[in-house]
C-alpha cells in the first residue's frame, strides 16, 4: 500500500493507509528517534515519486535507521534525505504509533510540516530542522496521551482482544486454560471468565473496562461472565467496521441503544414463569443448573450436582444468602461421590481427652488470643535468681489465663470455639468443666457457624449478658475419606447445609468449588426472579430478529449500526458451534430460519453427532432470565461507554509535596 499526498496548498494534509482505513495528518512535529530508527515526515527540495507537487515542494516521508545521531540516508554535501515514500508506508504507521509512548508526538500517525526554505542543518541528529507547530505541552513528564481516532482505535483493539482470550471456554464444549503463576508456579486449571480475566495482568486500559463488567456479572448473578466479555468485544468489533464507514461513534451509540431495547423487549417476552406450579418450577431450577454445568468441569456428573445445587439452593427460603451453604473439599474419591449433609461441617478436630458428642450445644464463638494479658516485648529476655522465681512467673502466667477461662465458663456454655490458639492449660480447664474446646477454626468457617447458629464472634468476655451464644442440637465428630471433622446439627438456621466435595486432584476440586458456585448462584437469583428463558442460542437469535425487525422503522446511518447489534447478538450461536467443532455456518443459518419461521423455542444442538436444531425446551435447555438480561444490558454499555473514548492519558503517580 503506498502513501498518497493530500490537498494542494502549502500546507497540505498527508494521507497514511493503514489496516484501520486512511489516517488524515492533523499534528505537527520534526522527528523522532525510536530503538535506532529516525521517522521522518515532511516537505523537502528532492522529488516524491519523480513528481513536482504544488509551489515546488515535494514531500519526504521515511523511517530510516539512524547512526551516530543521524539517519543514514542523510547526504551531508546535498542536505538531502534519500529516502521515498512510498517505499515502507506501512513501516511508517507501526513505528509512528510505537512512538506514543515516548511523548515526543501528539498524534502518532498524524503528522505534517510547515513548508521549509533556505535553512539546513541537523537538528538533534535527525531531519534538517523545520518549523513545528506541536500544541504546548501541559502534561508532566512522564505522561503521555493518545487523542481521537487513535485513541478510539486502542480502545477497540484491547477490548476485542479479551473477548478472543476468552471466546474459546464458551458454551458446552468450551476448553479450559491454564493459569500458571510466574513468582510461585501455582497453576490453576480453570474456564471460568471472571476467574481467567481475574488473574491475568493487563495494561490496556478497555480491557480493564470488560474485566470489570466480567466482574460484576459474577458478583450479581455468577454466570455469564464468559458471555458478557465476548458480547461486548463482538458489539466493538462490529462498531470498528462503522467507524471505518465514517459513522460517527454517536449515531453508532444511538443506534445500540434502540437495538438494546428491542432486544431485551423480545428476551422478556419469550420468558416463562412457573413459579407458582412447585413441580414445574424445581423442574426449571434443575434444567438451568444442568446447563450451567454442562461448560464446567462436572458436565459428567452435572446430573448429580444438579440435583445438589437445587436442594441447597431450595433450603434457603427465597434467599440469596449463600453464606449459610458451606463447600467442604476433601481429596480423594470420585466427583460423583460428593454429597450435600444438612448441617454445618468445620474442618476441624476436637481435642485430645474432649468430649466426642455433645447434645443441645451453647456454643460461644470467639477471636482472641488466651494470653492477650502478656507483656509482649520483641526481643526481651527475663533474668531470674533462681528457680524459684521462674515457678512464680508461670504461675502468675497460668493464674490470668485461669482468670480468662473463669470469665468464659461465666457465660453458661458447653462448647468453646476459637480462631485462635487456646494452649494446653486452658484447654485442660475446658476439659475438666465439661466444655468442648475447638482452637484455631479458620476464619471464614467460624464466620459461618456463627451465623448459622445464632451467636456472634466474641472479642472480650468481661460483659458475658450482652454476647449472643450460638446454639445447635447435636455436635459430632464425622470421618470424611481420611480426614475427621466436627458436624453440627440442628442448627438455628435451619436453611444451613454443607456441600462435600470429592476428588483426585486439588486442582479439580478447586474448579468444582467454582463451577458449584457459579450453579448455586445462578440459581439462587433464579429463586427471587423465577422467569427463564432458552439457551442453545435461542435466544440470542430471538433478540437479533427483534432487532433487525426494529432496524427497518430507523432512518439514517441509525439503520446500519442497529443491523450491527444483530450481527453481534449472532455471534454468540456461531462461537458455540465453532467451539463443538461444528459447521457454524451451516447450523447458524439453519437456525436463524427456524426462528424466522416461527418455532421460537429452538436452539442449537450440540451434543449429537454433526449437530442440529431443536427444541430446547424437549431437551432441557434453560437459562435464568436475568441472567441474558444482565449479560446484554452490561454488554451494550461497556460497547457505548468505549465507543465515547477519543483521549487515553496515561500519567505517573503525583508525587508527594514534602511539608
Amino acid at each position: 500500500m503506498k502513501a498518497q499526498p493530500g490537498r494542494r496548498g502549502r500546507n497540505r494534509d498527508l494521507h497514511l493507509p493503514h489496516k484501520f482505513g486512511v489516517v488524515k495528518t492533523s499534528s505537527f512535529h520534526n522527528q523522532c528517534v525510536r530503538d535506532g530508527e529516525a521517522i521522518f515526515l515532511g516537505r523537502a527540495s528532492a522529488g516524491w515519486r519523480g513528481k513536482s507537487r504544488g509551489s515546488g515542494q515535494k514531500f519526504l516521508v521515511g523511517v530510516a535507521p539512524a547512526r551516530e545521531g543521524r539517519p543514514s540516508g542523510w547526504s551531508e554535501d546535498s542536505q538531502e534525505l534519500n529516502w521515498r515514500a512510498d517505499e515502507a508506508p506501512g513501516k511508517i504507521i507501526e513505528a509512528a504509533q510505537s512512538t506514543t509512548r515516548t511523548s515526543h508526538l501528539a498524534s502518532p500517525h498524524c503528522l505534517q510540516f510547515k513548508e521549509f526554505k533556505g535553512q539546513k542543518h541537523l537538528h538533534h541528529g535527525g531531519l534538517t530542522e523545520l518549523q513545528s507547530f506541536l500544541p504546548t505541552q501541559i502534561f508532566e513528564e512522564g505522561t503521555t496521551e493518545e487523542k481521537g481516532e487513535n485513541a478510539r482505535l486502542a480502545a477497540f483493539v484491547g477490548a476485542i482482544a479479551v473477548g478472543d482470550l476468552v471466546k474459546s471456554t464458551l458454551g458446552p464444549k468450551g476448553m479450559d486454560k491454564i493459569l500458571q503463576s510466574a513468582s510461585t508456579g501455582e497453576i490453576m486449571v480453570t474456564n471460568d471468565g471472571a476467574t481467567i480475566l481475574k488473574s491475568i495482568a493487563l495494561d490496556n486500559a478497555a480491557a480493564k473496562v470488560l474485566v470489570n463488567i466480567s466482574k460484576v456479572q459474577d458478583d450479581e448473578v455468577g454466570d455469564g461472565t464468559t458471555s458478557v466479555a465476548v458480547l461486548a468485544a463482538e458489539l466493538l468489533r462490529e462498531a470498528e467496521k462503522l467507524v471505518d464507514k465514517k459513522i460517527h461513534p454517536q449515531t453508532i451509540i444511538e443506534g445500540y441503544r434502540i437495538a438494546s431495547q428491542a432486544a431485551l423487549k423480545a428476551l422478556e417476552e419469550s420468558a416463562v414463569d412457573h413459579s407458582k406450579n412447585p413441580e414445574a418450577f424445581r423442574k426449571d431450577l434443575v434444567s438451568i443448573a444442568r446447563t450451567t454445568l454442562s461448560s464446567k468441569v462436572l458436565a459428567q456428573d452435572r446430573d448429580h450436582f444438579a440435583e445438589l445445587a437445587c436442594d441447597a439452593v431450595l433450603r434457603l427460603k427465597q434467599s440469596s444468602d449463600l453464606s449459610h451453604i458451606q463447600i467442604i473439599k476433601k481429596a480423594g474419591g470420585k466427583l460423583s461421590d460428593s454429597y450435600l449433609d444438612e448441617g454445618f461441617i468445620l474442618d476441624k478436630k476436637i481435642g485430645v481427652n474432649q468430649p466426642k458428642r455433645l447434645e443441645k450445644a451453647k456454643i460461644l464463638v470467639a477471636n482472641t488470643s488466651m494470653d492477650t494479658d502478656k507483656v509482649k516485648i520483641f526481643g526481651a529476655r527475663v533474668k531470674v535468681s533462681s528457680t524459684a522465681k521462674l515457678a512464680e512467673l508461670e504461675k502468675a502466667e497460668k493464674e490470668k489465663m485461669k482468670a480468662k477461662v473463669e470469665k468464659i465458663k461465666a457465660h453458661g456454655i458447653n462448647c468453646f470455639i476459637n480462631r485462635q490458639l487456646i494452649y494446653n492449660w486452658p484447654e485442660q480447664l475446658f476439659t475438666d468443666a465439661g466444655i468442648m474446646s475447638i482452637e484455631h477454626a479458620d476464619f471464614d468457617g467460624i464466620e459461618r457457624l456463627a451465623l448459622v447458629t445464632g451467636g456472634e464472634i466474641a472479642s472480650t468476655f468481661d460483659h458475658p449478658d450482652q454476647v449472643k451464644l450460638g446454639q445447635c442440637e447435636l455436635i459430632e465428630e464425622v470421618i470424611i475419606g481420611e480426614d475427621t471433622l466436627i458436624k453440627f446439627s440442628g442448627v438455628g438456621a435451619g436453611e444451613a447445609c454443607t456441600i462435600v466435595l470429592r476428588g483426585a486432584t486439588e486442582q479439580l476440586l478447586d474448579e468444582a468449588e467454582r463451577s458449584l458456585h457459579d450453579a448455586l448462584a445462578v440459581l439462587s437469583q433464579t429463586v427471587i426472579e423465577p422467569r427463564t428463558t432458552l439457551g442453545g442460542g435461542c435466544a440470542e437469535m430471538l433478540m437479533a430478529k427483534a432487532v433487525e425487525s426494529a432496524a427497518t422503522r430507523v432512518e439514517g446511518k441509525r439503520q446500519t449500526a442497529v443491523a450491527s447489534f444483530a450481527i453481534a447478538l449472532r455471534q454468540l450461536p456461531t462461537i458455540l458451534a465453532d467451539n463443538a467443532g461444528l459447521d457454524s455456518g451451516d447450523l447458524v443459518a439453519r437456525l436463524r430460519k427456524t426462528i424466522y419461521d416461527g418455532m421460537t423455542t429452538y436452539g442449537l444442538d450440540l451434543v449429537s453427532p454433526g449437530g442440529g436444531v431443536t427444541d430446547m425446551r424437549d431437551s432441557g435447555v434453560i437459562e435464568s432470565y436475568k441472567l441474558k438480561k444482565a449479560v446484554v444490558s452490561s454488554a451494550s454499555e461497556a460497547a457505548e461507554l468505549l465507543l465515547r473514548v477519543d483521549d487515553i492519558i496515561r500519567a505517573a503517580p503525583r508525587r508527594r509535596e514534602r511539608m
